[in-house]
């Protein structure tokens, strides 16, 4: 039966101290609570800053042996994208090397923004910064609903390359929900559905959205479909403002095992 793994992305913020962290909770022990209620994380540092082994096989000493990471490549790769960035590339490929040797990396996120067009140029950009990073089980999300064709699905199956799902505001160009998959994992990313926010909003406005019920549940079939093709599934919430992110991680964890015959990983109670 396909892996299903459901978490959030990022794990380090402290406005979800009284949500989900108890109070009083120090912040170096966020990882370690997180890890023994979720098997899934994203890590949204490395995009930032550049991710140093050390601190990589510090996260993995702080959690279950068979909790799953998935990372975020950096934004010298994906957004700033400049004549350094197949340097930069083997250096981030080069971090990974502990959490990739342990089989505790899920995945690897590349996210485009929507300002990443399908223009020949951008193709060429994308095909060259992915050769450095053969090896890694590399998952790509594009903002930009350009990049939604089947000659791009067709190319990421060929290349074994995930083409991550993404639930979003309904607003121009950007990516419409599908079950599509391109290789062994499924991904999707749920980034809220703020559309006030989305474009004039920073990263905590954007994100501050709460699923409804009905909303989460509109996806179960989709989820079905993916599973359906792919060994593994990856579930992460970005609406992470106050912790809204878990609790909606854990709804749609019930509701996976209400409504279908999946049996994800389990999310634990505090």
């Amino acid at each position: 039966m396909t892996e299903v793994l459901i978490g959030t992305s990022g794990y380090y913020y402290p406005d979800w101290i009284g949500p989900f962290y108890p109070t009083g909770s120090r912040k170096e022990d966020f990882l370690g609570i997180y890890s023994r209620q979720f098997p899934f994380c994203e890590l949204n540092f490395s995009y930032y800053q550049m991710p140093l082994r050390s601190r990589l096989i510090s996260m993995m000493q702080q959690t279950p042996a068979g909790f799953q990471f998935a990372v975020k490549a950096h934004k010298s790769i994906t957004h700033e994208r400049g004549p350094g960035s197949a340097e930069q590339a083997a250096e981030f490929y080069h971090a990974l090397h502990p959490i990739l040797d342990e089989g505790r990396l899920a995945a690897v996120l590349l996210q485009f923004p929507y300002s990443f067009h399908h223009s020949p140029e951008n193709r060429k950009y994308l095909a060259g910064i992915l050769k450095p990073l053969e090896g890694l089980p590399l998952n790509v999300e594009f903002r930009n609903r350009e990049w939604m064709l089947e000659r791009v699905y067709e190319g990421f199956r060929e290349r074994g390359i995930g083409f991550v799902q993404t639930d979003n505001p309904e607003l121009d160009n950007l990516p419409l929900p599908t079950a599509t998959t391109t290789s062994d994992t499924g991904y999707i990313r749920f980034h809220g559905r703020n559309t006030d926010n989305w474009w004039s909003g920073d990263n905590t406005s954007r994100y501050d959205y709460l699923y409804s019920d009905h909303e989460l549940q509109s996806w179960l079939c989709r989820i079905e479909d993916m599973a359906k093709k792919v060994k593994r599934l990856l579930i992460a919430f970005n609406n992470h403002h106050n912790g809204k992110a878990v609790q909606n991680a854990k709804e749609i964890y019930n509701l996976i095992i209400e409504h279908t015959e999946l049996k994800p990983a389990e999310i634990k109670s505090s």
